[in-house]
């Protein structure tokens, strides 16, 4: 059977029309289960179809199209249970259904002339989303840190923050935002908060890493009046190793600040920290169903414990072995219980490997500016060659950042990967020794005294060459059985 005689999945038109009156009718589509039946089988349907069809005609391993398209049956699945289980707001539901839905994922026509004109210029897709920590200030004091953050205020003034989401709106269309820390709800300048943030930019929508220990019954009002920003509230576990980590009685306000969101009607998430010692407990089926089920929790964020911040340590990380089995287990249950959970590091093959630097150029991509300004590829990679207050001093915009020589070394470096590294793509972790050359070579600066110590702790650095040296023995053979074997590939799920 040649390509030409495939028979090419429908259009989106259906979906875009399933979408819109979606967005028309807002949460009273909900009360109408046989209609939500019957579009949420049209859409699994148009994935599955859609997978086969690539299977047949994309010179891309058969397993990564089959996790990108188990990725996509486990997100509809979450926005199904975000129709039937919770009670939304009228501006949650309408604006996750235009925005993220509608204007991000099936339609894309609004970012459609900027991001043309934008791949015209650099020869790159423009970054689809960024990452600011506009706070270093938090209530909390966590055991290792990523941030360093304490009760310190140090913070982005709110004009340079506002450009900042402007300027991704209108010159990358990028609409989706990442609000980091510190505690996003402890952040305030001149007289302004992150909601305050989200209110001025209805067209993008905003999520926030937040300890959830701020959010009273008054701000989880206003963030369901606002329908554009979703929390993901950190984890460590249950109580026991969550209190441990992020101190005594944590664990029970995390619980009553996501009764409150549900009430109020927003949508949220988990951010969960895996470590050496609690990997098992956080991808346990126990501590999932309660999340996702008990909780109404939609998404899950997965991060692996990285060596920088606070007190970093090579002791904490997953051991290779446990990252093996995260990726098995994480698979597992997207697939059995599509559950909407992703793993910044074993879930390469979704985006189509690291994100960093503003991306690799087919997809996807992001860079990240902290609370003094500096530009960073990652959250995780503290090094920076260009400072956004800097740029705007001298006219310049975030399109100069994304040129900066370090961000272009890294795209480069990431475009040259080859495609069994898609289960071993970070930068800082699996390819220690590509990034302190990349430092080198282009004078990027630690961010901190930390990033400082980590870059000339050759204990520190010698620790990660091992370990991605041993990660990579471990990936070479699943992805020769599971992603390049045809007969041992998990096969797309039966049509629903």
């Amino acid at each position: 059977m040649t390509h030409e005689t495939l028979k090419k999945p429908g259009s989106n038109d259906s979906l875009n029309l399933l979408l819109t009156n979606a967005i028309k009718y807002g949460p009273k589509i909900s009360h109408n289960r046989p209609l939500v039946k019957m579009s949420v089988a049209l859409a699994e349907k148009w994935f599955v179809d859609h997978g086969e069809y690539r299977l047949k005609t994309e010179n891309k391993p058969a397993g990564v199209i089959k996790d990108q398209t188990a990725f996509c049956l486990a997100m509809l699945n979450s926005a199904n249970r975000a129709i039937l289980e919770c009670k939304l707001s009228e501006a949650t539901y309408r604006e996750a259904s235009r925005i993220l839905m509608r204007d991000a994922l099936i339609e894309q026509s609004p970012r459609k002339a900027v991001t043309d004109k934008f791949r015209e210029k650099y020869g790159y897709n423009s970054p689809t989303f960024l990452v600011i920590s506009p706070s270093r200030a938090c209530n909390l004091h966590c055991t290792g840190c990523y941030a360093d953050s304490d009760e310190q205020v140090q913070s982005l003034e709110w004009d340079v923050v506002d450009r900042i989401v402007s300027e991704a709106h209108d010159l990358w269309g990028a609409q989706f935002i990442v609000i980091s820390g510190g505690e996003p709800l402890a952040y305030r300048s001149q007289g302004k908060s992150i909601l305050d943030l989200a209110e001025k930019h209805p067209d993008s929508y905003f999520m926030m890493y937040t300890n959830s220990t701020l959010i009273t019954n008054e701000v989880a009002e206003r963030m369901a009046k606002c329908g554009n920003i979703i929390p993901a509230i950190s984890l460590e576990g249950w109580r026991e190793r969550t209190d441990a980590r992020r101190g005594a009685g944590v664990f029970d306000r995390v619980m009553e600040a996501m009764d409150r969101l549900y009430e109020a009607g927003v949508i949220y998430g988990v951010s969960l920290t895996a470590t050496r010692e609690n990997v098992d407990e956080i991808l346990s089926e126990e501590f999932i169903d309660f999340l996702f089920t008990q909780k109404h929790v939609l998404f899950g964020w997965l991060f692996q414990y990285m060596p920088i911040g606070r007190s970093y340590t090579l002791d904490l990380m997953p051991t290779p072995q446990q990252r093996a089995w995260m990726w098995e287990q994480g698979w597992r249950l997207i697939r059995e219980k599509k559950v909407f959970l992703a793993d910044f590091w074993n879930h390469g093959t979704v985006v189509d490997g690291c994100l960093s630097g503003g991306g690799h150029g087919v997809g996807g991509g992001y860079l990240y500016i902290e609370w003094n300004g500096n530009v960073t590829p990652c959250v995780f990679v503290p090094y920076s060659p260009v400072n956004i207050k800097d740029i705007y001093a001298g006219g310049g915009t975030l399109n100069d950042a994304f040129a900066a020589p370090f961000f272009a070394g890294i795209r480069q470096w990431q475009a040259g990967l080859k495609s069994g590294r898609l289960l071993n793509p970070c930068l800082i972790r699996d390819h220690n020794p590509v990034l302190r050359q990349l430092v080198s070579t282009h004078g990027a600066h630690p961010i901190d005294a930390n990033a400082q110590a980590a870059l000339q702790d050759q204990q520190y650095g010698g620790g990660l060459d091992v370990y991605g040296q041993s990660y990579a023995q471990i990936t070479d053979k699943i992805w020769q059985e599971s992603y390049l074997n045809k007969s041992q590939v998990t096969p797309l799920p039966e049509k629903g």
